[in-house]
């Protein structure tokens, strides 16, 4: 029988199920090209149109913790700032987009490619930040405009924001942009191209506890990337709080005293070894990096002579002159060289062999003992101290209280100087030591160099009398439940091993220095409080002399003329606080650093004791 027939046969029930079997064979061959021709075909044009049509999830940036003072004073802080971002995939015409941003927000187009560029590198989900921190103003006319703007987001970010316009900027430091090197370590973990990290000083050696944890938001966009309605938020945890040593009041004082002068400064207290005030100048402005710096204002800073992105506290590189003296007259103590009866006759200048070394007075200070030594600065009196001493005896003595290696700085940058001994100059030079070297040591010229910091704890030992404190520049470390998360005791590095008598008559040298007639450090005199200090006078170029003020040294070049130093404690009977300044060709110490410690110690005592200070321009 033929097929017909077959199919006649078949009952009714079966004919219609094959009919059902063959439509339902035809329907999914139908769906299987449609799914085809879907995901192969047209993947592309759907892929997009569906990345387009979701829900996202953008980061919430963690506020940085808050920097304060000693006396909680507010530093450093956080505000909020406008940031115009796009994503990516919304943005059909680039060329387009970023010539309307152009006008809107009053920046060239070529800026904004460049910014582009950079957020090529990011994930594709994350934002590209084409302007930040702009006005309301601009905010508000990007948001006029939104419908002409696809992919474009305004969003309100924390900005940190220094408070202080720039003279803790060495201390604190500046955010930057974390790079490409940084986001493969560890201890950058969780962080993201753009995102912006401690580069300097504090914020970036306590980065892990200043950083905060970011947040994130889930939000439902629609097909031209505009936000439809947030979904859920997990809000940022800012960073912990920190409080400095530093006294906001103190730091002002150097700072307004310094005027335009370039050099150092530092306090101490002379009992924990906190850092009281911290200055470098000339300094910069650390909000040029939170708006991200350009390339002309980073080259102004760069190539200006006066190294305003340098921590001189730290790195600044001085010969001590006479406020090395102390450390000689120590160390010949202990040696029993001298003591309070030994008289020098100083007649204005010391021959060693063929060779004629001056005092800073063309005629002498005559006859001198340690008191007067100190007290007027006699070089005549320490070049003969120090040749019968030796180099290497006055080495030893130098290295107890500090010099000549890292303080141990909580900061990265700190210089170790240089402290010079036979074996120094043979390894150094391969060359013998002279005993016309010793004798221009001893004056703290020559081969010795000292940085700030150094000149600081040395004085602040000198005060307590032989303990070497290590610089403390953070009191505590809080969460934001007052929690403390770790707080600094002091630390006593080493000690200086001298004997009451000999600690005494440098007490009362240093005294009369400052508070006695023909004293060089007179310029720092306070009625109240009595002060003990030393000036000094760093040779630049060539030394004419040590203490010597010529009305011809005011026509000398800037760059040649010499740097003015001066270190002191305070008060003498009882010491708190001790005081280093070194202002960078400022020529005399007592009449250009002198009149800075006095601001520092005026403010310090201020509230404490009211104090009356007295400032004449004499001596060195």
């Amino acid at each position: 029988m033929g097929l017909n027939t077959r199919w006649i046969e078949l009952p009714v029930v079966h004919k219609r199920l094959l009919l059902f079997s063959v439509a339902a064979a035809a329907l999914f061959l139908l769906l299987a090209l449609r799914l085809w021709y879907l995901q192969i075909i047209s993947y592309e044009r759907y892929s997009e149109r569906a990345t387009r049509n979701r829900t996202r999830v953008l980061s919430l940036a963690a506020p940085r913790g808050p920097i304060y003072d000693r006396d909680g004073v507010l530093l450093v802080d956080n505000r909020p700032a406008f940031t115009v971002s796009v994503m990516r995939q919304d943005v059909d015409n680039l060329e387009a987009l970023l010539q309307k941003l152009s006008e809107l927000l009053e920046t060239d187009t070529s800026t904004l490619e460049e910014r582009w560029a950079r957020g090529s590198r990011f994930p594709i989900y994350r934002p590209v930040p084409l302007a930040t921190d702009v006005s309301r103003a601009v905010m508000e006319r990007v948001l006029e405009h939104s419908t002409e703007l696809p992919g474009v987001l305004v969003e309100v970010q924390p900005v940190r924001e220094y408070l202080e316009k720039g003279s803790e900027a060495h201390l604190i430091g500046y955010l930057g942009e974390v790079t490409e090197n940084e986001l493969s370590q560890d201890f950058f973990e969780g962080l993201q191209p753009g995102d912006y990290v401690g580069k300097l000083a504090l914020e970036k050696a306590y980065e892990t506890y200043l950083r905060g944890q970011k947040g994130r938001r889930l939000v439902e966009v629609n097909v031209k990337g505009k936000l439809l309605k947030q979904l859920e938020v997990d809000q940022a945890k800012p960073g912990n709080k920190i409080f400095l040593t530093i006294s906001r009041d103190v730091q002002r004082a150097a700072d307004q005293a310094f005027g335009d002068q370039s050099g150092a400064a530092v306090a101490l207290d002379v009992r924990t070894g906190e850092v009281l005030a911290m200055l470098s100048r000339p300094t910069f402005d650390p909000s040029l990096f939170v708006r991200g710096i350009e390339s002309e204002e980073w080259s102004q800073l760069l190539t200006d002579s006066r190294h305003p992105l340098q921590n001189k506290v730290l790195s600044g590189l001085y010969s001590p002159a006479s406020t090395f003296k102390m450390i000689v007259a120590l160390a010949a103590l202990r040696e029993g060289i001298v003591n309070d009866h030994r008289v020098i006759d100083c007649g204005g200048s010391f021959i060693l062999g063929g060779s004629r070394f001056r005092c800073w007075k063309k005629d002498g200070h005559g006859r001198t003992n340690l008191k007067k030594a100190l007290r007027e600065s006699c070089d005549v009196w320490f070049y003969q101290v120090g040749l019968e001493l030796g180099i290497d005896k006055l080495e030893i003595a130098a290295r107890e209280f500090g010099l000549g290696a890292p303080v141990g700085f909580p900061l990265a940058g700190e210089k170790p100087g240089v402290i010079p001994s036979r074996a120094w100059k043979r390894q150094r030079f391969n060359t013998p030591w002279y005993g016309g070297e010793t004798v221009i040591a001893s004056i703290g010229q020559g081969y010795v160099l000292t940085t700030p910091i150094q000149l600081a704890v040395m004085t602040a030992a000198l005060a307590n009398h032989g303990d070497v404190l290590r610089p403390q520049i953070i009191r505590r470390i809080e969460d934001w439940d007052s929690q403390i998360l770790q707080e600094f005791k002091p630390q006593v590095s080493k000690h200086a091993d001298f004997s009451d008598e000999a600690w005494e008559l440098i007490d009362k040298g240093l005294v009369a220095a400052v508070n006695e007639p023909h004293g060089t450090g007179w310029a720092a005199h306070l009625k109240n409080v009595k002060v003990a200090g030393k000036t000094g006078t760093s040779q630049v170029v060539r030394r004419k002399s040590d203490e010597e003020e010529t009305g011809e040294q005011a026509e000398v070049p800037y760059r040649f003329r010499p740097h003015a130093l001066f270190v002191a404690y305070a008060p003498a009977e009882n010491p708190e606080i001790a005081v280093a300044v070194v202002v960078e060709h400022g020529q005399h110490g007592g009449s250009a650093a002198g009149p800075i410690a006095k601001a520092m110690f005026d403010s310090y005592f201020k509230g404490q004791r009211k104090t009356v200070l007295t400032v004449l321009d004499e001596g060195e």
